[in-house]
């Protein structure tokens, strides 16, 4: 099977520009879940790149399996994106309301915040990877 890494990290950068257009256009609890969406590629895409297999949408789940040093505060940013998975896209996710009822600027700008120090992490990650792959 071909490594597609490098597939799964530009998918996840694009869906991180999504959620920007999304927050810019006040589409919150897209922005929410598009930035979760970010962030869970991203995650796949470093666990490609070493190696390994990665299933599921439980972002701090996915985290918390990569065999690196992973900061606290990462893991706990993992834990807050993960709230944004099913909630913002079906009513049923909360006891009444619409879920673009549940969702606004602060949520939206949080969740961005979160998805772009996880793609960070994951790029200088990847990066370290390619040095160490090739040589000193």
């Amino acid at each position: 099977m071909p490594e597609r890494s490098r597939d799964w990290f530009r998918q996840a950068q694009r869906d991180l520009a999504h959620a920007e257009k999304d927050l810019r256009d006040g589409y919150y609890e897209w922005a929410c879940f598009s930035a979760h969406q970010a962030a869970e590629k991203a995650v796949k895409a470093l666990h490609y790149a070493l190696g390994q297999e990665a299933w599921g949408h439980v972002i701090s789940r996915l985290v918390e399996e990569l065999p690196l040093e992973v900061p606290e505060t990462l893991k706990d940013k993992a834990r807050v994106l993960d709230g944004f998975y099913i909630p913002p896209r079906y009513p049923n996710g909360f006891p009444e309301g619409a879920p673009f009822e549940h969702y606004g600027k602060l949520q939206a700008e949080e969740a961005l915040s979160y998805a772009r120090e996880i793609l960070e992490f994951v790029r200088d990650a990847l990066a370290r990877k390619g040095r160490s792959a090739s040589g000193p």
